[in-house]
């Protein structure tokens, strides 16, 4: 059974969520949502390494909230409430210095004022790099 407010969610229908953001800047995009999960995708490069040449933690940390945030907005009415980030807590498992790693957000807890996501990342021989978990505060719009 399928956790997405909107049903017929489809991955085509995430791309604007990286338009003119942090997300686009660095290379951020979807890849694949099922019932309960997303997953995207970041490249390692000049954008994302730190001065050692490894996967920059922070830009772990933007991969993981990216993932997280944009699936709480899937999961309620957008309409009527806007979801942004509480409090983040990433343990860097091992680097990457090369090509893309990739985060799938999970939800460890939905409730009406809070969401909380586990996002794991895996490089591309699927080891993995980082291990975050996200609270996501999910807040009335004001009309």
């Amino acid at each position: 059974m399928s956790i997405w407010f909107k049903k017929s969610i489809k991955l085509a229908d995430l791309a604007p969520f990286a338009a003119e953001t942090m997300a686009e800047h660095l290379g951020i995009e979807w890849t694949e949502i099922g019932d309960d999960y997303i997953k995207i995708k970041m490249p390692v490069d000049e954008r994302t390494k730190q001065q050692y040449g490894l996967l920059h933690g922070g830009a772990s940390c933007v991969l993981a909230e990216t993932a997280g945030s944009v699936a709480s907005h899937l999961v309620v009415d957008s309409s009527k409430y806007s979801c942004v980030g509480l409090e983040i807590n990433a343990n860097h498992i091992r680097s990457a210095r090369q090509g893309y790693v990739y985060g799938i957000a999970t939800p460890l807890h939905l409730g009406a004022n809070t969401h909380v996501w586990d996002v794991k990342i895996y490089d591309e021989l699927n080891k993995l790099i980082c291990i975050a978990r996200l609270t996501v505060a999910i807040l009335n719009k004001a009309f």
